[in-house]
Order: structure tokens, then sequence, then C-alpha cells
């Protein structure tokens, strides 16, 4: 059975987004570096694009001497993720969570952009500005590339984000977590056969954000994405194998993920912050590769900020809208940066009822294995601060009565403090108690500071008011 989005040979209309339409708008807007010309791709180009990774995106052009430039830093705070989705920062979770309840199917064309130039012979070295990253990655690895497979018995396909170790001129490790690619290729390792996949590079944020969403088994991601960007996604079938691509993308490697075979990958710097271990993985047997004349290679440095945020707003979206259907006192989530946007969750409600918050956590708890820790605030607490947080957990819970503990869970596999991915849940709820004094949990206000403009409460000299009032 064919893909079952498929069902148009044309699209018409405007111009279709594309990575180059962010870079674009980065570079209007003064957030986009241009690096001088050959810095290398072992490890120099991820340290100045570590440098900058709270500031601004940065292009490389020709690293070592290579014709394909690389990008980096798409995105270094969630207002570039709003502006990329060209929403407001305050409706980027909605935004994402209605796109997820809306898909958009994608249509298929005949030719694209992605095509132009076809390689069948492949060294990815030679044809592809791979960098290595962080100083004991095992080599250079593919980490910003969407892997688009197939179910083998239906054509659906699943969007997905994973490392990818360069081991050959044509040959991939790859890390496979308990998730939807995993069971594709189970499916077809069973049946003695590879998993037809693709690794899609240089696309629009809109499908980079789609591939993180949580969503059920045999949801197209890319149908996510066609909502995030208000029209279908257009998709082009590969040339050596059935996956369907974005066609607009700059760079596609096609191969298949191979049955029964299993070879050293690692060590490779997680989102943790810390060395994911080197383990016999599944390995990809590429194909071909094509891409643009004038291709663009995106990176994303592992551990950054980058990938801490890509990975974390998606989740926060799924997550709000997981917990939403349950407990409608659940106003927004946020994954805190100091949980590596996957572990820690802070979830802030109007509370209704005594009890409610430890259910909120059971249920968060429910909404995604990576999530390790829930800490439950009421209203008047500002998630995007984790002094807030944190006062907030000083102020108003007691261990011995607002803490939750769940032993032997699955968690991340990648948290180096689990027993391979069995965790520890710790929940905490600090929300006030609803019968109260009201005095007893007022916050303290300064009445008229929200009023003030400096501009007129200061004086623009101070070295000559400070003369002046010292003279004497």
């Amino acid at each position: 059975m064919e893909a079952r989005r498929s069902n148009t040979d044309t699209a018409g209309g405007t111009a279709h987004p594309d990575l180059r339409d962010w870079l674009r708008q980065l570079l209007a807007g003064g957030r986009l570096a241009v690096a001088q010309k050959g810095i290398s791709l072992t490890d120099e180009l991820a340290a100045v694009a570590k440098r900058l990774e709270n500031e601004r995106a940065v292009l490389f052009p020709e690293p070592d001497r290579h014709a394909i430039p690389v990008v980096a830093n798409l995105f270094v705070d969630r207002s570039w993720i709003a502006d990329a989705l060209r929403v407001p920062a305050a409706k980027l979770l909605s935004s994402f969570q209605n796109a997820v309840r809306h898909p958009l199917p994608w249509v298929e064309v005949a030719a694209a952009p992605a095509q132009e130039v076809v390689h069948q012979k492949v060294d990815l070295l030679k044809q592809l500005p791979i960098p290595k990253h962080n100083e004991l990655d095992s080599g250079p690895y593919i980490t910003a590339a969407l892997l688009i497979a197939r179910n083998p018995k239906t054509g659906i396909q699943n969007v997905s984000i994973h490392r990818c170790q360069v081991s050959g001129p044509d040959r991939i490790g790859v890390l496979l977590l308990p998730r939807h690619t995993l069971h594709y290729f189970r499916m077809a390792e069973e049946a003695g056969e590879g998993l037809e996949i693709a690794l899609v590079i240089g696309v629009h944020p809109a499908c980079i954000l789609a591939s993180q969403a949580i969503a059920a088994l045999d949801s197209d991601e890319m149908e996510i994405a066609g909502a995030l960007l208000g029209r279908p996604v257009e998709m082009v079938k590969c040339r050596s194998n059935r996956v369907r691509v974005p066609a607009h993308a700059e760079i596609v490697i096609e191969g298949r993920i191979l049955p029964k075979v299993r070879e050293p990958e690692g060590p490779f710097g997680e989102f943790p912050q810390y060395y994911g271990p080197r383990a016999d993985r599944e390995v990809i047997q590429v194909d071909a590769i094509t891409h643009r004349k004038d291709a663009i290679f995106h990176t994303i440095v592992g551990g950054g900020v980058e990938h801490l945020l890509l990975g974390g707003i998606p989740r926060e979206a799924t997550l709000l809208d997981y917990l939403q259907r349950s407990f409608p006192s659940v106003h927004d989530v946020r994954l805190t940066r100091g949980g590596t946007c996957r572990y820690h969750l802070a979830v802030k409600i109007d509370k209704k009822s005594q009890g409610e918050p430890k259910n909120i956590i059971m249920g968060a708890f429910g909404g995604h294995y990576d999530i390790k820790q829930v800490v439950v605030v009421d209203m008047d607490v500002n998630i995007d601060d984790q002094t807030e947080i944190e006062w907030a957990i000083a102020t108003r819970f007691q261990a011995d009565r607002d803490v939750v503990i769940v032993s032997g869970a699955q968690g991340s596999k990648l948290d180096p403090s689990s027993d391979n991915g069995i965790s520890a849940k710790m929940g905490i709820d600090a929300t006030k108690p609803l019968a109260t004094d009201p005095m007893e949990f007022k916050r303290i206000h300064v009445k008229g500071v929200e009023k003030v403009d400096l501009d007129k409460a200061l004086q623009k000299d101070p070295k000559a008011a400070f003369a002046r009032i010292v003279s004497g």
C-alpha cells in the first residue's frame, strides 16, 4: 500500500516555505551572523556556534573548503520559534496544539528542488559537510535530520530526529529509542527486510517542530507541519525507495535500516549535557543522496540551546493538551531549561480542589516517560522564571505532605542516573491550600510599580547629578 497522503502531482500558489525563508527573516532582524570562510568541521564550527547559541544564528561558508555551507543556532529563544511560525509568543503552545488537533494532509509533487543533484555513488564526508560537535564525540554526526520512515504494512509515514554517526562512506549508525521508528523497524526486521527511510536536512522550522510532537502511532508529523504552515507540505518520492520527503528540503539521504545488523555507535554529547554511551546500534545503509544545487546543511550542536528548545516546545504543547483533557484547571506548562527541556515540568493551575495537584502530577508522568519531576504551582507564579518556581516550593511546599514519589518507572535511557532507563519520578505540590486566611499567602506588592516610567523618574546624567548632591 502506498503512502495514504500522496494525492496529487502538482501544487500551485505562492512559493513553498523553506529553510531559506527563515534565514532571510533572521538576517533582516540582525539575528544571523556569517563566519569567516574555511572554519574547521572538526570542533571549531561547533565551538563558534556554542559561543553564539544565546545570541545569533550563524552561517559557515566553505567549512573545511567544502562547497556546501553549514548553518547552526536556528533558535536561541522561545520567541524565535514563535516568529518562525508567525504567531505571538503567548500563543505558541496553543498554535501547536491546534496543529496537532487539526493536521493538514500533504500533497505529492512530481519534481522537487531537493532532487536537483543526485548522487548514486555515495561518499558522505566528501559530498556533505558533516561536523564533529562535542569534544569526545566518536566522529562526525548528522544531528538535525528528519528521519522519515514508512510503516512496512500500511505505508503511513513517521517523522522523528535521531543522532546519526557517520561510520563509513555509505554507512550510518543510528540510535533508535523506544518510539515509533523503532516500532516500524522491528516490524520490518521480523519480516527479514530493511526499513526504508530518508534523512532530510534543511527544512522550514515548522517541519522540525512537528517532528517532535508526542503523537499517536501512525500519525504523520508532516500533516502537523502543514497545519503549522497553513498549507499542505509538498512531498516528493525518493529516487531509490518509496519514502516521501519534503520537496523543498536542502538535502536528502536515502537508505535502509538493515535487519539483524548492529554496529558500535557513540559516544555522543546529548541533551542531558552528558555523553550518550558507545554501544551496538542499528545501521543505515545509504543508497543515494539528493540535494539542491546550492544546498545548505543544517546542524544542531548536541546538548546546546537549539537542541533543548526544539525538543522542549513541541513536548510542552502536547503535554498541555494531554493534561487539559482531564484537568481543565491546567493553564500552562513549561519544560525547564535546567531540566534539559525534557525531564522537569512546571504546571500552572487555577486550583479548584484539594488533592487535584497530585492527580495532575500523576497525569503528567503518564504524558511522556521522559518526565522525571513535576512541580505544580498557582496562577500567580511565573513558570518562565525558575526563581519564582523555587520561591513557590520554598513557601508553599512541605515534603511530608506535598510530595509524590513513584519508583521503578520507565524513564529516559539517556539519563545517566537511571538504571538503563528505569527511573524514579517525583512530584511536588507547591500550591496554596484553598481554605486559609486571605492574608496568609498574600504576596507582597509595591503599589504603582507597574506604572513607573523610568525615563521620567531618573535623571539623564547620573554623574552630574551625583556631583551636585555630594558637592558640599
